[in-house]
């Protein structure tokens, strides 16, 4: 019988370690030297960080749980994540800090075969080429384009600072790259559209490649080339996760930061400048309010969230960031118990807009890692909604479930007799953050304000970047500061 269950916190079988809620009573006044706004993996990262140099540091955490969107969970006999699936180790930060955390967790990086992704095409999935045999034989790209993507080198950088993602690609690779290759990036990683997206925001170092060398090819030949110190090899590009789930990273950094120094389940959180550095407030679920004292304060939570968290800022400054638009995205965990010998040995299936199907992608987690699911069985995450169908959040568990069974049979070219075992609807109202052309004025009001009150770090993905190695790599240039 298949199990369908909405987002339901009483229903986790496997969670990052919450809650914490069975804290030792906290004094109604506390002094340290940082307050950390927000439990989410860049705010973690940075306290576990700071405690590391002896700094006396607490997190503040609105959630009654620590990991913010990180959530793993075990169901059944399927390993799900109800945020992200993955990250890609883009940053020697990224392994220095599993590295810090050996006794806690460990990384695990995709099996070789996870390196195949798919793109959809006219009716079925193709793999996306890696070299130039597969280029020249993919059916993705026009025959047009393919010869047209030899003059890339040569053609002139563009001089437009907030050119998007889709015009650039336009531009250098042609529209059947674009389509089949870049749209469907963006739809995995954004859930955006590549049209409105800034490439300098949004893709940096694929800006920087044009900007610095002339040319994507040019670029990328100049990197490759480029000596790489021993700190610099381990950014191996491996995608990863935590052996077991991500919430393992989780409890590994709320273990060493500890109990006494985080707070979750904190209402009406408010921050305001004071002699020597800031004051917070908040109150517990038992109504008890709160004060610490601290000289410097990061925040890490949503730009939603900031006009109440900072109430001194000036609304003119503070709408430059407010404004952040963020994609809504519905997740939909599925667990097979036997795929009767189909092969889904691919990283996952990534679907470009022009194709107009109702699912964005699907990532195939148990191809990746190991122990997801059983032997023979499979652990999937289809992801519906994005920016081109907001909709699709208010779609009913059942409209959502038969997504996922067509695309299952249709898509996945699963036997009609394999059904879901385990199935789990996760709905995210404000997922990913889209770096628009206002991302510039953004970053400006973020860095004046900064200037005016010092001591304040307004940290996140408002900026620097989406993913978890970003987070990551953000966190480390914080506590630096």
């Amino acid at each position: 019988m298949i199990k369908r269950m909405a987002e339901n916190k009483d229903n986790f079988s496997v969670e990052s370690k919450p809650t914490h809620e069975h804290q030792p009573a906290q004094e109604a006044t506390r002094h340290v030297d940082v307050c950390v706004i927000g439990a989410g993996l860049t705010g973690l990262t940075t306290a576990f960080l700071l405690k590391r140099k002896g700094k006396e540091v607490v997190v503040i955490e609105k959630q009654p749980r620590i990991g913010g969107q990180i959530h793993t969970q075990q169901v059944g006999n399927y390993i799900m994540e109800s945020g992200p699936n993955t990250g890609s180790v883009s940053f020697p930060e990224v392994a220095e800090l599993f590295e810090a955390l050996s006794k806690g967790c460990s990384m695990e990086t995709a099996c070789e075969s996870s390196k195949r992704r798919w793109i959809w095409k006219g009716g079925r999935f193709h793999d996306l080429p890696a070299g130039l045999i597969g280029g020249l034989r993919t059916p993705l790209f026009t025959w047009y384009d393919k010869f047209r993507i030899l003059g890339e080198p040569f053609r002139a950088k563009g001089t437009n600072p907030d050119e998007t993602v889709g015009a650039l690609a336009a531009r250098r690779l042609g529209k059947s790259y674009l389509d089949y290759a870049v749209d469907s990036f963006v739809s995995g990683v954004y859930a955006g559209n590549p049209m409105t997206l800034v490439t300098r925001f949004a893709l940096p170092k694929l800006y920087l490649l044009e900007q610095e060398h002339g040319s994507f090819i040019r670029g990328a030949i100049a990197k490759a080339k480029a000596p790489k110190t021993e700190r610099d090899r381990q950014a191996t590009k491996k995608v990863f996760s935590a052996r077991g789930g991500l919430s393992h990273l989780v409890n590994a950094l709320g273990d060493a930061i500890g109990a006494t120094h985080l707070i979750t389940g904190a209402d009406g959180v408010e921050i305001n400048p004071t002699e020597g550095g800031y004051v917070v407030k908040y109150t517990t679920d038992l109504g008890q309010a709160h004060t610490v004292y601290c000289h410097q304060v990061v925040t890490t939570c949503g730009a939603y969230a900031l006009p109440a968290l900072l109430p001194f800022i000036q609304q003119s400054l503070m709408s430059k960031i407010s404004n952040l638009f963020y994609a809504p995205i519905v997740q939909v965990g599925v667990g097979i118990k036997d795929t009767q010998g189909v092969s889904l040995r691919a990283f996952g299936g990534l679907v470009p807009s022009c194709e107009k199907q109702q699912v964005l992608g699907i990532l195939f987690p148990s191809s990746c890692f190991e122990n997801r699911a059983p032997l023979g069985g499979a652990t999937l995450s289809f992801f519906l909604g994005g920016v081109r169908h907001p909709d699709f959040l208010s779609k009913t568990d059942e409209e959502l479930t038969a997504i996922v069974e067509d695309a299952l049979h249709r898509m996945l070219k699963l036997p009609a007799s394999v059904q879901p075992d385990a199935i789990r609807i996760f709905r995210h109202e404000r997922a990913i953050p889209q770096y628009v052309a206002s991302s510039g004025d953004r970053y400006a009001a973020i860095e004046q304000i900064q200037q005016q009150y010092p001591g304040l770090i307004l940290a996140g993905n408002i900026r620097d970047g989406i993913g978890m190695a970003h987070r990551i790599r953000q966190a480390f240039e914080v506590a630096k500061q």
